[in-house]
């Protein structure tokens, strides 16, 4: 799809449903914000009914960015488990490490690491497949 392969899970951790999915989107949707946990957010509140989705667990491939982290945060997300660290566009452990703001009002528990290798790889694996075709096409 040509997408980033960024992926967003939102799960209810008391019944182990899940309540909403997403992929990265922003090419497709011409939309900056069609982030993978920007979808999945909106996707989980309108199954909900509501915009705050305290309780619930989002697990994501990547670490989330800033505006990621914000939306995260105002949703009131219990929890939050990413695959792979961004060290250069990442807001939770990285850059502004949103979570440990006084600004911010949500501080979502967050965990990182899991199947972080797996993740990592086919995120480098994508961004040197389109290096490649890139640099083919000149």
């Amino acid at each position: 799809m040509g997408e980033a392969p960024i992926g967003a899970v939102i799960v209810d951790p008391a019944t182990d449903q899940i309540i909403a999915e997403a992929h990265n989107q922003p090419i497709r949707d011409h939309d900056p914000t069609a982030h993978a946990e920007i979808l999945a957010l909106r996707r989980a509140a309108k199954a909900l009914g509501n915009y705050r989705l305290t309780g619930l667990e989002m697990f994501v491939t990547l670490e989330p960015c800033a505006m990621c982290a914000g939306a995260i945060s105002h949703a009131r997300i219990g929890r939050l488990v990413y695959a792979a660290s961004d060290e250069k566009g990442g807001a939770i452990t990285h850059g502004p490490k949103f979570f440990d703001q006084p600004t911010c009002h949500w501080r979502t528990e967050f965990h990182s690491g899991v199947l972080s290798e797996e993740s990592a790889d086919m995120l480098r694996s994508f961004f040197r497949a389109r290096r490649k075709a890139r640099t083919d096409a000149t």
